[in-house]
């Protein structure tokens, strides 16, 4: 594949990499790998939460003699590795908090340690929390923010930078910032694109969605929009609350390089800069370091710059989403158009964790 002439479709299978008991869009080597399913509790009903590589079932098999040796509880309760194996925690951890505390110093003591140190080492550790859910298509509960008796769709949190290693779902949140003009009787897009800064542990130097981030524990998305805005691209919190609207997500599984797994929710919002003000105070700048420019660029140029794999490849499908919906990409102008639409909205082949 010659990264000069992606197709819209490619840039999708170059993110949405993985498939779970079947053949994947770009085969890999670590193809052959027997994932086993973390689920939550012991109970048959239980949800499944995670996909876990052997490399993780031994070590948490480690943790266990780890434990036994210390005097400590067991964390893990591995059950009989046949035909239908399965991971889940042993039932004194039944709570979020409990869950939260063990899975917290167990992941410090990896990192300490550089067990997986290209995952969740020191200089991968991001010092953030993820929120865990039961259903990773529910609610995005958190405790105190439910009503009383309610139960909880979140069951803990952890580490970012670890949840790879769990093939946990994450969350993030991304924003398009842009300008519809006409330009002789034709309609056209122009979209402020940042680039990443070099020294990120991640993607360093790529193209990314205008405003991006995590969705850390606690905060509602719309809330997370506005403080990336504010501490990413140094956009006023009025004006993101005033101006930007959710219009939906993304989802897609991706595997990386080197076979840690990765599915993603994204909400997508759009900050359309209206024509009647000031274009100056929607105008993005960079602030606390995570971006080193911004551009504002036409959508040919930006189409073009996609081809040739310059943007993360998450924020890439955050643009085709955008085109799609502006009618830059239609069924008649792309003739993988439906393939593109419903592999931008994947459910990580859930049923078959």
């Amino acid at each position: 594949m010659e990264r000069s002439h992606l197709s819209f479709l490619d840039l999708i299978n170059i993110c949405d990499n993985f498939r779970v008991h079947q053949s994947p869009p770009l085969p890999t080597p670590f193809d052959s790998e027997r994932l086993i399913p973390l689920y939550l509790t012991e109970s048959l009903n239980s949800p499944t939460i995670g996909l876990l590589r052997p490399i993780i079932v031994q070590q948490l098999k480690a943790e266990n003699e780890l434990s036994r040796d210390t005097g400590k509880p067991e964390l893990w309760n591995i059950l009989s590795l046949d035909a239908t194996p399965r991971v889940a925690f042993q039932p004194w951890l039944d709570t979020p908090t409990k869950r939260t505390v063990a899975m917290a110093e167990m992941c410090e003591r990896w990192r300490d340690s550089r067990l997986f140190d290209d995952v969740c080492g020191p200089k991968k550790w991001r010092n953030e929390r993820f929120p865990i859910y039961a259903d990773p298509f529910g609610a995005r509960d958190y405790p105190g923010h439910t009503a009383p008796g309610k139960s909880l769709n979140f069951v803990f949190e952890l580490e970012r930078s670890a949840c790879a290693l769990f093939g946990v779902v994450t969350y993030g949140v991304l924003m398009s910032i842009y300008k519809e003009l006409e330009v002789n009787g034709q309609k056209t897009l122009r979209v402020w694109v940042p680039r990443r800064a070099r020294t990120k542990p991640t993607w360093p130097g790529y193209l990314d969605s205008s405003v991006a981030g995590g969705a850390p524990s606690g905060i509602p998305m719309f809330e997370c929009i506005i403080k990336e805005c504010m501490e990413e691209a140094n956009i006023a919190p009025d004006i993101t609350r005033k101006h930007a609207r959710c219009i939906g997500a993304i989802s897609y599984f991706f595997r990386t390089s080197a076979g840690w797994l990765q599915p993603e929710i994204e909400y997508l919002y759009d900050l359309s800069i209206p024509s009647d003000m000031d274009p100056d105070i929607f105008q993005p700048k960079p602030l606390d370091g995570e971006v080193e420019s911004f551009a504002l660029l036409p959508h040919d140029d930006i189409i073009q710059k996609m081809r040739a794999g310059l943007f993360k490849p998450d924020c890439a499908l955050v643009l085709i989403d955008l085109f799609i919906r502006l009618g830059y990409i239609t069924p008649e102008n792309e003739p993988d158009f439906m393939k593109i639409v419903t592999r931008l909205h994947g459910r990580f082949d859930y049923e078959r964790w």
